[in-house]
């Protein structure tokens, strides 16, 4: 009998694998546990064998990781738009832009300091990981954020989480090419560097950025909904749109060099408030949301693969009180400090500043900044970064069920509602 075929192998650990992720989130409804949790251990567990192939090191695969995660990122972002059914004006969004004008600089800069202080990291690669630290993923913290579209599932906590956590990724770019201009440019004489900073990787690539994207879901929004009857994008009922003008909106920003993450987000949102009661916007958060569960679940086993290989191996004492700081005071400090004068109540502002969740974003801007700038000790960057976000996923994923079941209940809200649906990838559950 011969060996069996590697590919058929391979194949059927993925059906294995596919069919997991559509099952676990049913068991973890009630458990302190989260599906990144398990498919980071999956991950490890698969790499740690002795048969398996190298571990996959993002510093051996440089290109590979950046554009993974890049991927994984716009197609939350355009889930995370889509489920938002809140109409956008300056009151209704006044939470998310303290989160974006205040929280996220603060966080910036007391990161930067105390990378610099207690690291001795240089000023641009302290700031490098400060800005890829500042924004709360859009992938990892779909637990605490607001349910499928039209469900009406819009608290004041998930929804802050949600649109902080599809804007703040575009917001955040600036800050990481200024820390790219430090590490190249900035000493170079007679070179104006800040201006030409300011002008063009704050001004023109967020501002034609939102503009951008508004004007291609307007366009989305217009062939799906209001052509003539015949010939609606909508009459297909294929909820792949939604990854056409993921790709669309991300593709032509970027040749017009401007923010593609900030101009996907703003698509999302412009497409499903082009006819917000249309019920095709469910089909389109359905498939977007099993390509995000998809590619989330190879990433975590990538990452835990990451941990097997030793991308941890040099990690110290200093790194992981980093890391602790990080997410229990700097974060927490930060959003309060930002909410402070918002009429919210003490239970929300905490809950919404503890779970500023770090992960795949993160992963993202350093490994973009370290492929488009000069900085040094690459290494350790990816040390401190995967113990933080390993720490976020850990702490966050065993806290996440039992704190928001809490918060629904003080709201007056029953978390075991047969009708309620789970936030972010818990889905739907069957009426018992």
């Amino acid at each position: 009998m011969t060996a069996p075929d590697p590919y058929i192998i391979v194949l059927t650990a993925a059906g294995f694998l596919i069919a997991f992720v559509a099952w676990l989130p049913l068991v973890l409804t009630r458990l302190p546990l989260s599906v990144p949790i398990i498919f980071i251990a999956i991950g490890w567990a698969l790499f740690a064998l002795p048969f398996t192939a190298t571990p996959p090191l993002p510093l051996d695969f440089p290109e590979v990781t950046e554009r993974v995660t890049e991927f994984v990122v716009i197609i939350a972002l355009m889930g995370a738009g889509l489920k938002i059914d809140r109409i956008f004006n300056v009151k209704h969004w006044s939470v998310t832009f303290l989160l974006l004008g205040v929280t996220m600089p603060i966080s910036i800069l007391m990161m930067m300091l105390f990378g610099q202080s207690w690291l001795g990291l240089p000023l641009s690669t302290a700031l490098l990981l400060a800005s890829a630290l500042a924004p709360t993923d859009p992938v990892l913290a779909s637990d605490v954020q607001v349910g499928p579209p039209r469900t009406g599932e819009e608290d004041e906590v998930r929804f802050s989480l949600t649109s902080e956590a599809g804007l703040n990724d575009g917001f955040a770019f600036p800050f990481v090419h200024l820390a790219i201009i430090l590490s190249t440019v900035a000493n170079e004489p007679g070179r104006a560097w800040v201006a030409e900073w300011f002008t063009y990787r704050v001004l023109w690539e967020v501002g034609f950025g939102v503009l951008a994207g508004w004007a291609i879901g307007r366009a989305f929004g217009w062939v799906t909904f209001h052509m003539p009857i015949s010939s609606r994008l909508e009459r297909t009922g294929d909820g792949f749109i939604a990854l056409a003008a993921t790709f669309v909106s991300y593709g032509v920003t970027e040749i017009l060099h401007c923010y593609g993450f900030l101009a996907v987000f703003i698509t999302a949102l412009t497409f499903r408030h082009s006819h917000r009661e249309h019920g095709f916007h469910d089909e389109m958060h359905a498939f977007i949301e099993q390509v995000e569960r998809v590619t989330m679940m190879a990433l975590l086993l990538i990452f835990g693969g990451a941990l097997a290989g030793g991308i941890l191996s040099g990690i110290g004492w200093y790194e992981w009180v980093f890391a602790g700081v990080l997410v229990l005071v700097i974060r927490p400090l930060a959003g309060i400090i930002g909410l402070a004068r918002s009429s919210l109540a003490m239970r929300d502002k905490w809950l919404i500043s503890f779970f500023g969740i770090r992960g795949v974003g993160t992963f993202y801007y350093l490994a973009y900044g370290l492929n488009h700038g000069k900085f040094v000790d690459g290494g350790r960057l990816w040390t401190i970064v995967s113990v933080i976000v390993l720490f976020s996923i850990l702490l966050h994923g065993v806290t996440v069920t039992p704190l928001m079941r809490a918060f629904d209940r003080w709201r007056g809200v029953d978390p075991d509602k047969a009708d309620l649906p789970p936030p972010g990838l818990k889905g739907k559950q069957d009426a018992a």
